[in-house]
């Protein structure tokens, strides 16, 4: 069964909570930005209602199911059952029809010996109990294998309606979480949310502790935000800072800051490090592989220019530093970390 907890309820609850306006906004802004907000909390509560539901159904429909599974289970053994007793039944029936003569307790007033007589007396009836014990197991049987069988039936019939209204749901719930999130990105879109916004909506501050409990360079993409340069990103208070920081830099160079590289994965730093031993860090022990250092271009690569001084003057104000190893040893003026100078 697909699930459909989709990306898009994700996408709903991190509107609901992370779109709360900076600064004083004017107020037809805010109004909008209330709007939204309640929009996105009405779409998390009718779809978080509406799966509730369909997990319901789904748990109902196993149940049933396996009640399903029993009868059927219990139906074979009765089958089985009945099957081992036809061939006795049908000879009691054959020697009912062929047996000729007077039988039973009736012999003793026959000729012959009274003792013969009485044994004879006593066989038949064992046998007439033996016989009336197996016709009624096989009238139980019956009974029983009829119960099952409808019993059976009506459990198919009542499944295979659950199966089809559960997949009507799941359908309508995908449906119905396009459909909010299409609704949500419009609304978002009247706003004209400048890019530095959208970029914060995505990225959850709070991820940064948790990414920091994973080996350096297997930090998994989930705790990563993307930069506004593809192919890129960082740990998610690094990114955060960095917005800020290329924002600043875009209003005083009109474009965006140039990035060669940024998160460096376990297996990118033994790359690098084949390539340049000796001036790559040891893999495992890199600033990359923690998402929190950048390697820059578009002229900052290059110590003493406009765009390196500007780094320089006002990099800290956002927390990013180039620091003390980077201008000697190996001389770097391209990296620069995101942190305490005391980190490094």
């Amino acid at each position: 069964m697909p699930n459909p907890r989709s990306a898009a309820l994700t996408a709903v609850f991190l509107v609901m909570i992370m779109l709360a306006p900076h600064g004083v906004a004017a107020a037809a802004e805010k109004d909008t930005l209330e709007t939204l907000r309640r929009e996105a909390s009405k779409a998390r509560t009718e779809l978080e209602k509406a799966t509730k539901q369909m997990e319901s159904r789904k748990k109902d429909l196993a149940a049933s199911q396996v009640k399903l599974r029993s009868t059927l289970k219990n139906l074979a053994v009765a089958e089985a059952e009945l099957n081992r007793i036809r061939q006795p039944l049908a000879r009691l029936a054959n020697t009912s029809y062929q047996q000729s003569g007077a039988v039973g307790s009736m012999s003793i007033f026959g000729g012959g010996d009274p003792g013969q007589a009485l044994r004879s007396t006593a066989d038949v009836t064992l046998l007439a109990r033996s016989q009336q014990a197996l016709v009624d197991r096989a009238d139980d049987l019956q009974s029983r294998r009829k119960q099952l069988a409808s019993t059976a039936q009506e459990l198919q019939s009542k499944n295979a309606v659950e199966q089809t209204r559960l997949q009507q749901e799941v359908t309508e719930l995908r449906n119905k979480s396009a459909q909010l999130t299409k609704q949500l990105n419009t609304m978002l879109d009247k706003l004209e949310v400048s890019r530095l916004k959208r970029l914060e909506l995505k990225c959850d501050k709070s991820l940064a502790a948790e990414a920091k409990q994973f080996p350096n360079g297997l930090i998994p993409s989930k705790y990563l935000c993307d930069l506004p340069q593809k192919g890129h990103s960082l740990r998610a208070d690094a990114a955060l800072a960095f917005y800020k920081l290329n924002a600043a830099y875009k209003r005083r160079f009109g474009r965006d800051m140039c990035v060669t590289d940024a998160y460096r994965s376990l297996s990118e730093q033994h790359s690098v490090y084949a390539r340049r031993p000796g001036f790559a860090a040891v893999p495992g022990t890199s600033n990359h592989g923690k998402g929190q250092a950048l390697d820059l271009c578009g002229g900052v690569q290059i110590s003493g220019s406009v765009q390196f001084n500007w780094m320089e003057a006002n990099g800290r104000k956002y927390g990013w530093y180039h620091p003390a190893w980077a201008y000697s040893n190996p001389f770097e003026p391209w990296h620069w970390e995101f942190g305490t100078e005391n980190e490094y």
